[in-house]
């Protein structure tokens, strides 16, 4: 697949800046897009179905010095870190001054770059100075950089949990602990994975193949309970709906035995899988996912799931339809 194959334009007014709840819904099937409510999503989730969920929680991780914003994403040792941040006009050994004190002085250049700090930081640190790190796109059309109060829980899942994420897993951002309840009580199964959002998230395509696109690797973990609920709903003829692209790829990274581990102690590890037209679905039937931008690997993963044409006409139908895009968007429904 090459990158402009997945290229399609829109409305800047349509990129959402904050939840619509409930969110319009637009369901695909047999490659046809319709509109439903959330209501009736949800009840075509019948008893015995398997609901996938990410409980893994965004880091607020993203700190300014002055108009300059630096992400940090990996602590090396205890005064060096992985950061990104614009670079290009800083040489190394040029510093920066960081709220309460914090020295950050380049070491290496690079995406990432390396970083010494002058004294240690901690999680409680962050908590006090750094922002959750809304996508740049929100930020541009808020015509606002810094985040808001509600972003603080409007950019967490009810269920987040796990610390290590970069970036919401914007499909759960639909659903509320009470829906979760109502499936329940019709009999849905909701089991949780883990998928720690990463680097990639920020990074563009830069390759004009796909195949020789590198994938930042995310972290996975999924417990043998949650694989055995899997498993045998599937053996039960029963489907498997997973929320999310992060959903979707720790699922088929352990079908597809790139994590460590097995069916009786369960999986962890990183991944590097990077779905497009042409991958076999071995666990995923039904896929809930937001709208995602264009030239990017989690369009290729529909498009994978779907088709690229079909995927394309339904984005075009959406748009006509003003439906609202991105990480605070409406929500889509792709049957297999």
């Amino acid at each position: 697949m090459k990158i402009t194959d997945l290229v399609f334009t829109y409305p800047e007014e349509l990129v959402a800046t904050s939840p619509q709840r409930p969110s319009r819904v637009m369901w695909v099937e047999n490659n046809q897009p319709c509109e439903i409510s959330l209501v009736e999503l949800m009840g075509k989730m019948t008893a015995g179905d398997v609901l996938v969920v990410n409980n893994t929680r965004v880091l607020k991780r993203r700190v300014f010095s002055g108009d300059v914003e630096i992400l940090f994403l990996k602590q090396n040792s205890e005064l060096e870190w992985e950061v990104l941040f614009p670079s290009k006009k800083y040489k190394i050994g040029q510093s920066l001054e960081l709220p309460l004190g914090v020295t950050m002085t380049l070491k290496e250049k690079g995406r990432p770059q390396t970083v010494t700090l002058n004294q240690a930081v901690t999680e409680d640190y962050f908590q006090k100075v750094a922002e959750l790190p809304l996508p740049p796109y929100i930020q541009k059309a808020r015509n606002e950089r810094h985040t808001v109060d509600a972003d603080e829980s409007w950019y967490q899942t009810a269920w987040a949990k796990e610390p290590g994420s970069f970036a919401a897993p914007t499909a759960s951002l639909h659903f509320s602990k009470t829906d979760m309840d109502q499936l329940r009580a019709q009999g849905v199964q909701i089991v949780e994975v883990t998928l720690h959002v990463g680097l990639g998230t920020f990074l563009p395509v830069t390759a004009e193949d796909l195949n020789d696109h590198d994938m930042h690797e995310e972290y996975v973990e999924i417990s043998a309970q949650s694989w055995q609920q899997i498993q045998t709903a599937r053996e039960k003829g029963h489907l498997i709906w997973s929320l999310g692209t992060t959903t979707t790829r720790s699922l088929e990274s352990a079908a597809g035995g790139l994590l460590q581990g097995s069916a009786v102690e369960g999986f962890r590890g990183f991944t590097k899988l990077l779905i497009q037209p042409g991958y076999k679905f071995k666990v995923v039937q039904r896929l809930l996912t937001n709208f995602h931008q264009p030239e990017s690997t989690l369009l290729a993963l529909v498009s994978g799931f779907s088709s690229l044409e079909t995927v394309k006409t339904c984005y075009l139908w959406a748009i006509e339809r003003k439906f609202r895009l991105f990480s605070y968007g409406d929500l889509t429904v792709w049957v297999d």
